[in-house]
C-alpha cells in the first residue's frame, strides 16, 4: 500500500496479486522493494513445496497402515490426524473407556465438587495440545462440510448448535470424535459407519 499497490486478503488471491504486482513494471514499486518482494515470494514457494512434500510422505505412511486407514473413515480425521493419533495415543487399552480419551486430551470440562454441588469449569487442556488442536480443526471442518442427510453426526451437531455457541459445539464435537477414535482403536477391524438420521429415527 505504501507504494500504491493493493493486494487482496486471503492466501490464494494474495499469491496471484503478488505475482501480478511484481510483473507490472509500470507500478510504483521501487527497485529495492521489488527485489525484497521477489525474495519473499521465492521463500513462500519453497515453503509450499516443502509442505506438499511432507504432506505426501505423511499420506503415504497413513495409507500403508491398516489402523490409520480405519481412523480416516472418521469424519474430520485425515492422514495428518490419523498418524498423530497413533503416535500420541499408542495403546488404547490404557484408557478404560472412550470418555477417558476426551478427558486426557482436555476436551471435557474440569469439575469442582463441594458440599454435594458439582460445578463445571473451563476445559482442562491436558494431553497433547497438537492432537487436541487437530481434532478441533477436524470438528470445525465437519460442522462446515458434513452432509447432514447422510450422517447422524451432523444432526447431533445441529441440535447442539440450536442451544449453544458454535465454539462450544466445535469442542463438543471434537470430544465426540475422540470417543469414536477410542472405539476404532480398541476394536480390531472397526471403522466409522455413516448412518442416515432417517434410519436412526426409524
Amino acid at each position: 500500500m505504501e507504494h500504491g499497490v493493493a493486494l487482496r486478503q486471503g492466501a490464494g488471491v494474495f499469491k496471484l496479486d503478488i505475482a501480478r504486482a511484481l510483473e507490472d513494471t509500470e507500478n510504483d514499486l521501487t527497485g529495492r522493494a521489488r527485489i525484497v518482494l521477489q525474495e519473499l515470494q521465492a521463500d513462500l514457494l519453497r515453503l509450499e513445496e516443502r509442505t506438499r512434500s511432507v504432506s505426501t510422505k505423511i499420506k503415504n505412511i497413513a495409507d500403508r497402515d491398516e489402523i490409520a486407514r480405519r481412523l480416516m473413515t472418521i469424519p474430520g480425521v485425515g492422514p495428518l490426524g490419523a498418524t498423530a493419533i497413533l503416535a500420541s495415543i499408542g495403546d488404547p487399552s490404557r484408557f478404560k473407556k472412550a470418555r477417558d480419551v476426551a478427558a486426557w486430551l482436555g476436551l471435557v470440562p474440569r469439575q469442582h465438587s463441594t458440599g454435594g454441588k458439582q460445578t463445571l469449569l473451563g476445559l482442562a487442556k491436558r494431553g497433547s495440545s497438537y492432537l487436541r488442536t487437530l481434532l478441533i480443526h477436524g470438528a470445525r471442518s465437519v460442522l462446515m462440510h458434513l452432509d447432514r442427510t447422510k450422517d447422524r453426526l451432523g444432526q447431533w451437531a445441529d441440535e447442539l448448535r440450536a442451544r449453544m455457541h458454535v465454539n462450544k459445539v466445535t469442542v463438543s464435537l471434537a470430544a465426540k470424535l475422540a470417543r469414536i477414535i477410542w472405539v476404532v482403536l480398541s476394536k480390531p477391524g472397526a471403522t466409522y459407519e455413516r448412518r442416515s438420521p432417517l434410519v436412526e429415527s426409524a
